[in-house]
């Protein structure tokens, strides 16, 4: 099985300036991240920025820097520029891995193309794990519905499947849900149509951005497994531990 992964990395984090450069271990984080993707598999590891400084610092970490317009909306706008720059055919597979994941397992993103690999029917798949009891009414924590097929029926910040009864009384312990993993994988061809999409109301009402596929009737296949990937780095905070994983 032969996919992509591209990496979105912009400069201008406004929580962490800089993000992708800041050092971890002697390195810059976004070399980190391209490790992850090298130890993946992929066919072809791109970095996507509008920033050459980091395009510069990626041209030695033996993989691709793309510069991208720097007005994209999202992570997945940058990915379909890369394809098209590229002249990816539209049956090619990409996976989306963000310039902020220096431990991502690369398993996981072996793990999310084969699942849109053995899902045709599919135009991108994702990553589930089962729900932890605290992160039940955790708006942070975005559940997801699956039909038989592992066909993504919906995502919430609510929780669902509403368990009657078990929620009202108190007792609701996560058994039976499931968290998403913010981890995709694209068909190009699927890339170019959604850049075309409007903002979906649910989308909007909810504030992410998955919803605008279903929204449009286009499926999602969704592969669950055991273990949710560590944070990735999004405060000085995350920073610091992942600076201290390292030097363990």
């Amino acid at each position: 099985m032969s996919f992509h992964v591209v990496i979105p990395a912009r400069h201008a984090s406004t929580r962490l300036p800089g993000k992708p450069l800041l050092e971890i271990a002697g390195r810059p984080m976004i070399w980190h991240v391209c490790q992850r993707a090298l130890e993946s598999g992929a066919a072809r590891v791109v970095v996507a920025t509008d920033d050459p400084r980091i395009a510069e610092a990626v041209g030695d970490f033996q993989v691709e820097a793309c510069l991208t317009a720097a007005e994209h909306q999202s992570g997945t706008d940058r990915i379909a520029e890369v394809a098209r720059i590229l002249g990816w055919g539209d049956d090619e597979v990409v996976v989306n891995l963000q310039g902020d994941e220096p431990l991502m397992p690369p398993a996981l993103l072996e793990r999310v193309a084969r699942v849109l690999a053995e899902h045709p029917q599919a135009a991108m798949a994702t990553l589930g794990v089962p729900l932890q009891a605290e992160e039940v009414f955790d708006s942070n924590a975005v559940k997801l519905v699956t039909d038989r097929e592992g066909m993504a029926l919906y995502f919430s910040r609510a929780p669902i499947p509403w368990k009657r009864g078990t929620f009202e009384s108190g007792t609701a312990d996560g058994a039976g849900m499931y968290r998403h993993l913010g981890l995709y994988a694209y068909r190009v061809g699927f890339l170019h149509r959604y850049v075309g999409w409007p903002p979906a109301p649910i989308e909007e009402q909810e504030c992410l951005e998955q919803l605008r596929v279903l929204w449009q009737g286009e499926r999602i296949a969704v592969g669950i497994v055991d273990q949710a990937p560590p944070a990735g780095v999004d405060t000085e905070a995350d920073y610091r531990r992942v600076q201290a994983h390292f030097s363990r």
